[in-house]
């Protein structure tokens, strides 16, 4: 990727955006089948994954909006160049580590997925970390405003 500075921004910087976005959006599908869920979909569950739905706080969605929708605020603030990107992610990041934190501690997802049930969270949080970064790089060399 090539570095530019001032307001020139490469090609990657609008990938990454668009990718921010893109990707926070499909986090906003995921956050409505969740707390849409209807008892058809339920019963297609297994007993521990059902369990770990049932033992989920409201709490823990509220994080898990706030995760995905201060997301999708950071990426729309990368598209129209605003600096207040990087703070959505950062508000993103601390509310997926609360999300992620309180599924394994107040919910019985180590009992319904063990491990590997850390996988998915692991790649959330690379993800977040990544987006906050570049936000902050993005900062740094001005190309947000």
């Amino acid at each position: 990727m090539t570095t530019m500075t001032g307001t020139k921004r490469s090609v990657g910087y609008w990938i990454v955006a668009v990718f921010a976005l893109v990707w926070n959006l499909i986090g906003v599908a995921m956050w409505y089948i969740q707390v849409n869920m209807s008892s058809e979909q339920l019963a297609l569950m297994t007993e521990p994954q059902r369990q770990v739905y049932e033992n989920t706080p409201g709490w823990l969605n509220i994080a898990f909006a706030v995760a995905v929708f201060a997301g999708v605020l950071g990426g729309i603030g990368l598209l129209m160049r605003k600096r207040w990107a990087a703070t959505m992610f950062v508000l993103s990041l601390v509310a997926l580590l609360v999300q992620m934190i309180g599924a394994f501690t107040v919910t019985p997802a180590w009992a319904a997925y063990g491990a590997a049930g850390l996988v998915m969270p692991a790649v959330l949080v690379v993800i977040a970390l990544f987006l906050l970064w570049y936000a902050n790089k993005a900062k740094a060399r001005g190309w947000l405003s």
